[in-house]
């Protein structure tokens, strides 16, 4: 087990980090208590130019100043006042590019990702959407601009494999108003039967 070192954040190919990522163990430490999961669905987004992107047209606010760090950096925002979503921050420094972490396999910590999504069964869909991947890791706004080297989350590399053949390819989710953008193959999942 190894975290993802800063090399693996600073590329400047977002859409290969995300497929990278297919198949990494999302690890967060939130009150003391580890949570993990393996990632296996994420989304791109290429900066100023991806209309899909909060910063499209270099729109820098707030909310969005941690996604012009560099790489290597935690991106957490509100969705609809009630979600909070996980993303990578990548390549180097002013160059707003993301992934957004979709979903996820339960590794480390299945009690505490069901009490607190209010799940006392077992569930298939646990992790199966953003809001609800970063609820069970206990990842909110707070984190956001935090380091993924050294923070309370981070990303590490267990050895898993994933054939390429396995992993599906297609448009990203929720992004219509993004025109021709939201057709772009930045998506990518796979099977968490595939992840070996």
């Amino acid at each position: 087990m190894t975290t993802l070192s800063k090399n693996f954040y600073t590329r400047d190919d977002v859409v290969k980090i995300s497929r990278a990522l297919i198949g990494k163990v999302l690890v967060s430490t939130v009150g003391g208590i580890v949570t993990s999961a393996i990632i296996t669905e994420t989304e791109a987004y290429a900066g100023i130019r991806d209309r899909a992107s909060h910063a499209y047209g270099d729109r820098r606010t707030a909310r969005t100043e941690p996604m012009y760090a560099e790489g290597g950096t935690t991106y957490v925002y509100l969705c609809y006042g009630i979600h909070h979503l996980f993303n990578v921050v990548t390549g180097r420094a002013g160059a707003p590019n993301a992934v957004l972490v979709r979903a996820g396999a339960p590794l480390q910590g299945l009690d505490t990702m069901r009490e607190r999504r209010g799940r006392s069964a077992p569930d298939s869909r646990l992790l199966s959407a953003p809001g609800s991947l970063a609820k069970a890791l206990g990842i909110t706004t707070a984190l956001t601009g935090t380091s993924l080297i050294d923070g309370a989350i981070r990303i590490e590399n267990h050895g898993f494999r994933v054939a390429p053949s396995k992993i599906v390819t297609g448009p990203r989710v929720g992004v219509d108003y993004a025109g021709a953008d939201a057709r772009l193959p930045y998506r990518f999942r796979v099977d968490p039967a595939d992840v070996r």
